[in-house]
């Protein structure tokens, strides 16, 4: 069989769609990856896959929108491809439309999270909801990556059958490393018994990181940043955050990192603030790395964080909650090992990356 994977930009491709296409080659069928071009999509092409760029955006342009429908349709009829797998809210969309007008066999859909569920505007809520109706009606695999969204899309009549998958990382890869850890730290000129926290995730306001850094000042430790803004992302700057957070030596801005493995390693304690989630992957992958996790008390992270035994969840937009449940952690090793290795043993369990590609290409029957 030959297989569609279809996101929206490099970043997308290169951290969700990667294991995915991966899965299909090894079981013998022939996969491409479709995705607005970026450098990340080299990262693909570096291991053999065909990649094909696609002008998506992720804004709501009606003329981009159409130029990127019209290629998607081209590039399908060019392709001929047995299954179509899309992927993000608009990019998947246009991708199950484009499907079915090739006339694709078989269109697939994993939902990264409804863009109804965010705090935004009604007019904005409403018209994602009738997207993701309207979407449901072209797609004949519907999955979801959290329990919650696989039941709002049954609640709202989005999907009768939509199933949760999950998300995964590799526990290989992401796992405790003394030998990494205090190397790292020596690189660094970072003391062994010197506490840090890390964050994970591109640098937008979703994310919480104004609230993250002013929590921070109220907590004895070292601040990872590990992220950048994308060119395709939109609201507002963080850079005056950055800039105003009075953390001066203690805040230290790492960018985007192939080496966020090693960076968890080195780390204490993981956070992730946000204000609305899916379920993010950089929580799976501090837990498997042994990280007890701070997150809001939002779906997604609360699908994850058992509060009080691997991690804390904590009020979103909240500095305060967010504040004291860091410094509890950073007070007590003792606690930051025992909810590490709880969390750790809940993401095998839950999140090994093989077992949810194994289950999602089970489902589209590959």
């Amino acid at each position: 069989m030959k297989v569609l994977e279809i996101t929206n930009v490099d970043f997308s491709l290169r951290q969700f769609l990667l294991p995915l296409m991966r899965g299909i080659r090894a079981r013998g069928h022939e996969v491409v990856g479709v995705s607005a071009d970026g450098p990340l999509l080299d990262v693909a092409r570096a291991e053999g896959f065909r990649v094909a760029p696609v002008p998506l955006v992720r804004g709501l342009s009606p003329a981009a929108q159409w130029r990127a429908f019209r290629a998607l349709v081209a590039l399908m009829r060019a392709e001929r491809p047995d299954l179509v797998h899309a992927h993000m809210p608009i990019s998947g969309f246009l991708a199950r439309v484009a499907a079915r007008v090739a006339g694709v066999k078989t269109v697939a859909y994993t939902c990264h999270g409804f863009l109804f569920n965010q705090p935004s505007p009604w007019p904005r809520q409403a018209l994602s909801l009738l997207l993701e109706w309207l979407g449901g009606r072209l797609t004949d695999v519907y999955m979801t990556v959290s329990t919650k969204e696989a039941a709002d899309a049954r609640r709202l009549l989005i999907a009768r059958r939509a199933i949760a998958i999950g998300n995964g990382r590799d526990p290989a890869r992401y796992r405790p490393d003394a030998a990494t850890r205090a190397g790292l730290r020596a690189e660094f000129g970072l003391p062994a018994d010197r506490v840090v926290v890390v964050a994970v995730s591109r640098l937008v306001r979703q994310k919480g990181y104004p609230e993250l850094l002013s929590a921070m000042r109220e907590v004895d430790a070292e601040l990872w940043i590990v992220g950048e803004r994308l060119a395709s992302d939109h609201g507002e700057d963080m850079e005056p955050h950055f800039a105003a957070s009075g953390l001066h030596g203690r805040l230290r801005r790492l960018g985007y990192r192939e080496d966020v493995p090693a960076l968890l390693a080195a780390a204490d304690i993981f956070a992730l603030p946000s204000h609305f989630e899916a379920l993010p992957m950089s929580v799976i992958e501090a837990m498997l790395t042994g990280l007890p996790v701070v997150a809001s008390d939002i779906n997604g992270p609360r699908e994850q964080v058992v509060h009080g035994v691997t991690g804390l969840l904590v009020p979103p937009m909240q500095v305060p909650e967010l504040a004291e449940a860091l410094r509890r952690l950073a007070n007590d090793a003792a606690l930051r090992a025992r909810m590490g290795a709880a969390g750790r043993a809940r993401a095998l369990e839950l999140y090994d990356e093989a077992k949810v590609v194994a289950r999602t290409l089970d489902l589209m029957g590959l």
